[in-house]
């Protein structure tokens, strides 16, 4: 019944808006172009500091005319990764992940360009990206991190990297791969078909083990009814003692239970030594057959950052003061998880959306304030707590020191990432399908291209 309610009360609130609030017209925007700003606020990225950093500068500026913020991401939308590992059950579409920058930032007042960045001229100030050059007097670099592969062995060419919407859809679609390939052989097929292999205790490696064992118990089942799903091994392997390392350590046995009783086999403090087509070769020398390797293990700045003049750390991130301003340039910020993960009082700042938004808006501030003649504020993080959900119905969430789990926790992260949620039609829409998952069997698909 809770999950009843709460699909319920969001669709029917949802559908109430839309059908009394007038639609509102995007007409275009009357401030002039970017260039004839006398203040030039240029970011590069489109993650969630980025974009953060842009909404809070349009909202802080809304009644000024001096001030001109322009975004340049290579996409033109933003993935909301909190939501991301639920693609691969397709609790979640792939669509309401992607949250929309282009029309969020014009109808705020900023200017976008889908490019990717080329270059940094930072004796004259201007970006080059896809050929055309952009001035700024401030420069904000948001431009995220990418997987690490800690010079291992095979894991660029034979895992799967959890890296964005399209690796969650890779790994549903490699499922229903093996599975059409177990059906036409009659079951017929080696194990290492049927074991995935998730490298990575983290976070997300623990969201995409939960999700997996969805898909393949309920979401899949219906339609394999000669595949039993007991057949199908997931396994997560983690370098630390526990899993989930960064929550509470009654959490992490909650969740460690969690995983025992959905048959998720957990191999903790060993490393992945090498990836093969078929195999998964530890460093204390065992061997997990599968030809199905899933990596979610580490991050670094992105490579992207190569190719600029700017000094960085042994991650290869931004180098960056207590106020985010890059070291040796005053007009040149770096924010999210491209720069050094440590605040004013030495903490280290974690690699998640919830840091990012809090530095996002933080980097607008100093910025503007920069401009106005005021001194930067140091940055201070503040964890508000972390919300791991594991499948639909279990989650385990620590918030503002309050832990819980179970069906409640799960509840609880559904309100909160839909009230997150930058797009009103994807709360809607994730709202809607959550509630007609309570009636209907979930059905799911995998499209090929043909050649």
């Amino acid at each position: 019944m809770g999950l009843l309610a709460l699909g319920g009360g969001a669709v029917a609130a949802g559908i109430l808006r839309r059908a009394t609030k007038v639609r509102p017209r995007y007409e275009p925007w009357e401030r002039p172009p970017y260039r004839d700003f006398p203040n030039r606020i240029l970011i590069l990225g489109g993650g969630f500091a980025g974009y953060t950093a842009a909404k809070e500068l349009c909202q802080r500026t809304r009644h000024r005319d001096d001030v001109g913020i322009m975004l340049i991401s290579r996409e033109n939308f933003f993935t909301f990764w909190p939501m991301v590992a639920a693609v691969v059950s397709s609790d979640i579409e792939t669509r309401n992940v992607a949250q929309p920058l282009r029309r969020a930032l014009i109808s705020l007042g900023a200017s976008f360009r889908r490019a990717e960045v080329e270059s940094i001229d930072l004796e004259n100030r201007k970006v080059t990206a896809d050929g055309q050059e952009f001035p700024y007097e401030h420069l904000i670099v948001a431009l995220g991190s990418e997987p690490a592969y800690f010079g291992i062995p095979g894991v660029q060419k034979y895992a799967i990297s959890m890296t964005s919407i399209g690796t969650a859809e890779r790994i549903r679609n490699r499922v229903i791969e093996r599975y059409e390939e177990t059906t036409l052989a009659r079951g017929d097929v080696p194990d290492s078909k049927l074991t995935f292999v998730v490298i990575g205790g983290g976070a997300t490696g623990v969201e995409t083990a939960a999700e997996l064992h969805e898909l393949v118990h309920q979401v899949l089942r219906p339609d394999y009814p000669n595949i039993n799903p007991h057949r199908v091994r997931i396994v997560l392997v983690d370098r630390n003692e526990q899993v989930l390392k960064e929550l509470d350590p009654a959490l992490r046995r909650t969740a460690r239970k969690k995983l025992a009783d959905l048959q998720i086999e957990v191999i903790s403090r060993v490393k992945a030594k090498e990836i093969t087509p078929d195999k998964v070769i530890l460093d204390d020398g065992h061997e997990i057959a599968t030809e199905n390797a899933i990596w979610t293990a580490g991050a670094r700045a992105s490579e992207k950052l190569d190719d600029f003049d700017l000094p960085r750390d042994e991650r290869k991130g931004l180098i960056v003061d207590a106020e985010m301003r890059v070291k040796g340039h005053s007009n040149v910020w770096g924010v999210g998880d491209c720069a050094a993960k440590v605040d004013k009082d030495g903490n280290a700042i974690p690699p998640n959306a919830q840091a990012a938004t809090q530095q996002g808006k933080a980097v607008a501030k100093n910025v503007l304030g920069f401009i106005d003649g005021d001194e930067p504020q140091p940055f201070k993080y503040k964890p508000l707590g972390q919300l791991v959900e594991m499948g639909s119905r279990f989650a385990v969430n620590e918030v503002l020191g309050i832990r819980f789990s179970g069906q409640l926790a799960a509840l609880f992260w559904r309100m909160t990432y839909l009230y997150k949620l930058e797009s009103p039609q994807s709360r809607v829409r994730i709202a809607a399908d959550w509630l007609l998952d309570l009636f209907f069997d979930q059905a799911v698909t995998q499209i090929r291209e043909r050649e």
